[in-house]
């Protein structure tokens, strides 16, 4: 073995013989280590690299009792600062011409520049809570910074399940108010009376039971962050006594004869349309108007079906931590199921699914017998026949449907936010596969059907 062609590999190596001290150190395990050759020479590895399972789990020494290789096993090293570093460790056994065991051999990878390009991906697709690297949850996170810098009222539309008050969440942990408290109140759950001393409190004696003063959502967010959910279903009378208190600031507890002063900062959202229901006569437009300041649509998870992986690795380490279970995560069908199925329950309903999966998987991937009945297939489905397995060309139908759905056709604008050339997106159309549309005709037969909406 060339120690000299051994410095010209990228990896770190190292060989011992059996007393363990160091007979070989190429160049890159200098490096990585910031130990120099000449010092780790002659030394017993344990001294040279302190790494996290020098002591009690050495990989080398394991593979030269059982005669197994280690293969991309992560530890930890301590280079010569005194520094942790992520590295990855392969082992062989190193024997004589006789065959018999002369020592040992690792290779080590440094991981610094994959944890810290893992980190800035999980930063990326993530802020707070919030997980997604489609191009729509992109466009909500860019903004969100300036939202959540700003005092104004903020009204969140979306259908339920996606993630409303995780955006209310995060915007008040963003905020300069963070420090205050955030209290939510869901006002579709509460008749109005009940609601209304929810949200104001009340005073000893303004009714039967009202023994003794009691603070109201208002009260206890001072200084911090309302978020009123489901603001669209509240009544006609709740909508003008709210209207009031954003407008002026002040509102009563029940009981009272005095006004308090308000310094809350509201968050509302609704799964419904507000500029729909001012137009049926069924919410106040001047109300309307106080809560739609800033407005965040939040997509549903059949418009960001990209994020549908990286939802399901957070779910599944989400439960492996609660249950204390090592799910690896879901087989090719499965995925290939759950990214074809539409959510009408959204991120809350893919949620439950792999609650549903780990409650029935002990071990190993979620398989689709482990899925509720409604999503496993039935004999002769072939419905998924040509997505099963998620090759490339299924992945990429998928993302082209559905980026044309969201853009009314318009190719201009769907390859802009898939991020392609329109002449790639042009190309790529005239390989999908053909649907049959209306009296049989191909829904795809057209490469310029859309040609008059681009701009």
């Amino acid at each position: 073995m060339s120690s000299h062609l051994l410095d010209y590999i990228p990896d770190g190596v190292f060989t011992v013989d059996t007393h363990w001290r160091i007979t070989l150190f190429n160049r890159a395990a200098e490096r990585i280590t910031g130990i120099r050759q000449e010092d780790a020479i002659g030394r017993r590895c344990c001294d040279v690299f302190r790494a996290s399972i020098c002591e009690n789990a050495c990989a080398l020494k394991q593979t030269m009792a059982t005669g197994r290789p280690v293969v991309n096993k992560v530890v930890y090293v301590v280079d010569v600062k005194g520094q942790r570093i992520p590295i990855s460790i392969s082992t062989a056994v190193l024997k004589d011409s006789k065959g018999k065991v002369a020592g040992g051999i690792e290779s080590f990878r440094d991981l610094r520049l994959v944890e810290e390009l893992h980190r800035r991906a999980q930063t990326q697709d993530r802020v707070a809570d919030i997980i997604g690297r489609s191009t729509a949850m992109r466009r909500l996170f860019e903004i969100l910074p300036e939202v959540a810098a700003s005092d104004s009222t903020i009204l969140i539309e979306g259908a339920s399940g996606t993630g409303k008050e995780l955006f209310a969440r995060a915007i008040h942990t963003m905020s300069k108010r963070h420090a205050r408290k955030l209290v939510a109140i869901n006002c579709g759950a509460l008749p109005d009376t009940l609601l209304e001393s929810e949200l104001f409190g009340y005073k000893a004696g303004a009714f039967t039971d009202a023994r003794k003063d009691k603070p109201g959502r208002f009260a206890q967010a001072e200084g911090g962050t309302l978020f009123l959910d489901e603001i669209g279903d509240i009544s006609p009378a709740m909508q003008t006594r709210l209207l009031r208190v954003l407008q002026e600031r002040v509102y009563e507890p029940l009981g009272s004869v005095e006004s308090v002063k308000a310094n809350v900062r509201f968050i509302t959202a609704t799964n419904k349309s507000l500029s729909q229901l001012v137009k049926e006569g069924k919410f106040r437009e001047d109300l309307f108007y106080r809560v739609h300041v800033v407005r965040l649509e939040l997509p549903s998870l059949r418009d960001r079906r990209e994020d549908i992986p990286l939802l399901i690795e957070h779910f599944v380490a989400q439960f492996n931590r609660r249950q204390g279970k090592d799910i690896g995560g879901v087989s090719d069908d499965v995925l290939a199921r759950l990214m074809d199925y539409d959510f009408p329950g959204n991120v809350r309903e893919l949620e439950n699914i792999i609650e549903h999966a780990f409650v029935l998987c002990r071990a190993g991937l979620i398989k689709a017998t482990h899925l509720p009945p409604h999503l496993r297939l039935k004999t002769g489905d072939t419905r998924l026949s040509t997505i099963t397995g998620l090759t490339l060309q299924a992945v990429e139908e998928m993302m082209i449907r559905d980026a044309l759905r969201r853009n009314q056709g318009n190719r201009t604008r769907a390859a802009k936010e898939l991020g392609i050339d329109p002449s790639t997106l042009f190309r790529k159309l005239r390989a999908l596969p053909r649907r049959a549309g209306p009296q049989g005709q191909s829904a795809d037969s057209d490469p310029n059907a859309h040609s008059s909406s681009d701009p």
